[in-house]
């Protein structure tokens, strides 16, 4: 048994070397039934199972995050006894259908993946075991080879647990809305404006390449080329649950084009994502509101200042104002602020109902709140930190040119972190009511 431990160590090692530069990773390989011929036809991202080999063209490091997943997960943890719960009624259901009960097919095929996932994550567990138990055994080979296999293992195990948690704990169903976008300059002048007009054009190119429909409601430029204020209606499936994780305070550190000295500058923008309002979300009465109009100021043509198309909405009881001067017509200039308006009374109630439960997420994540620091863009050391999680990614012209992967990657992160802290607060009977 040494031995072909010994072995699929080793066939293991070569494999993994081999498909490196495809960012394959290995999660399961034995020694029997051709296993290197199945690996490879479980290349190009989708997961074959074929004799005992499993691929995935995917590798996602461990970080600090990840190794949290862990002890949400571990045997006794609240999120644990959830799984089991679970995959013991998707057996029941299995067996009711094996006996002819169609109807138990639905609730079987809701709970089908998530009893797989939790499979794969008990025979990793049980792999990472048995490699453990050869470090200081006497076979010195077998245990440099486990040793090196194990870190490997490990993260496995994490994409694992990620997957497992994503399946237990679904997005918030606000997520599937459309998302209003709101950028300002804050602190460092001109400057800021200018990072806050870079910011707005980020997330412009993000938007259109995750398929998304990006409408411009107001853009407030300056003279230098740079945005006082800038709001947009970001339109799609998901665009709320993609961008939500923006909100907050970002800084800039870099050496303006205006310096001559070329001394470093610290900058600020903020940026407000909200769930688009839809009517029955928020009531808002024409009592409640107070309408003026006035001319538009700044370059546009001859309307500016010859007539009164601008217009300023003010909601009395929670005291928020929207001005919107960017269209010739008032009717329009109306429409787009009631838009704004009504997403920004909307925020103001999730924000209260999500501090008031959900504290404990709240003081991990960020509810949005403006006056939070998020992220730090260094322009002379190339690279983007998310200070939430503490995670860096370099290549920062490729983040401010709307880079998918690089600026998706922290949203990956944030969303995951959502997940962990729902599964310290999860009710596990609630839980597998709403499931089953």
């Amino acid at each position: 048994k040494t031995s072909q431990h010994r072995k699929m160590l080793v066939a293991r090692r070569k494999l993994a070397t081999a498909f490196r530069p495809c960012v394959a990773r290995v999660w399961r390989c034995g020694t029997s039934q051709g296993s290197l011929g199945s690996c490879v036809h479980g290349l190009g991202g989708v997961s074959k199972w074929g004799g005992s080999a499993h691929i995935v063209a995917s590798y996602i490091p461990m970080s600090g995050v990840q190794k949290r997943w862990v002890q949400h997960l571990a045997d006794g943890s609240k999120g644990w006894q959830a799984v089991q719960r679970l995959v013991d009624e998707h057996d029941r259901q299995a067996e009711l259908v094996a006996q002819g009960e169609g109807s138990a097919a639905k609730t079987m095929g809701m709970l089908s993946r998530l009893a797989m996932l939790a499979e794969q994550v008990r025979e990793k567990r049980a792999e990472l075991a048995e490699l453990e138990s050869y470090i200081g055994g006497e076979d010195e080979t077998l245990a440099s080879l486990a040793g090196e296999e194990i870190e490997q293992v490990e993260q496995d195990l994490a994409a694992m647990e990620q997957e497992l948690l994503a399946e237990l704990v679904p997005e918030d169903s606000i997520d599937a809305r459309n998302a209003v976008l709101e950028v300002r300059a804050g602190t460092g002048g001109e400057e800021a404006a200018l990072f806050a007009s870079e910011l707005f054009r980020m997330y412009e190119r993000y938007a259109k390449r995750r398929g998304f429909r990006f409408e411009t409601l107001e853009f407030r430029g300056t003279d230098q080329g740079g945005c006082r204020e800038a709001s947009a209606l970001v339109t799609g499936r998901g665009a709320y649950g993609e961008l939500r994780v923006e909100s907050g305070t970002h800084r800039v550190q870099r050496v303006p084009k205006t310096e001559a000295s070329g001394r470093l500058h610290t900058s600020a923008a903020t940026v407000a994502v909200m769930p688009e309002a839809e009517a029955v979300d928020v009531v808002i009465e024409e009592k409640d509101l107070r309408i003026d109009v006035y001319r538009a100021s700044g370059a546009g043509g001859q309307h500016v200042n010859t007539t009164d198309s601008a217009v300023r909405i003010t909601h009395e009881p929670t005291g928020v104002v929207v001005a919107m001067q960017d269209e010739r017509s008032q009717h329009k200039n109306k429409a787009k602020a009631m838009k704004v308006l009504r997403a920004r009374v909307y925020e103001m109630q999730l924000r209260k109902a999500r501090q008031e439960r959900d504290a404990l997420r709240s003081s991990l994540i960020g509810s949005g709140d403006r006056s939070e620091r998020i992220r730090t863009y260094n322009f002379p050391q190339s690279r983007v930190t998310d200070h939430r999680t503490n995670t860096t990614e370099h290549g920062i012209e490729q983040i401010m040119d709307g880079d998918v992967d690089k600026l998706g990657s922290f949203r990956k992160t944030l969303s995951a972190m959502y997940r962990v802290m729902s599964v310290e607060e999860l009710d596990v009977d609630e839980l597998v009511r709403a499931k089953t």
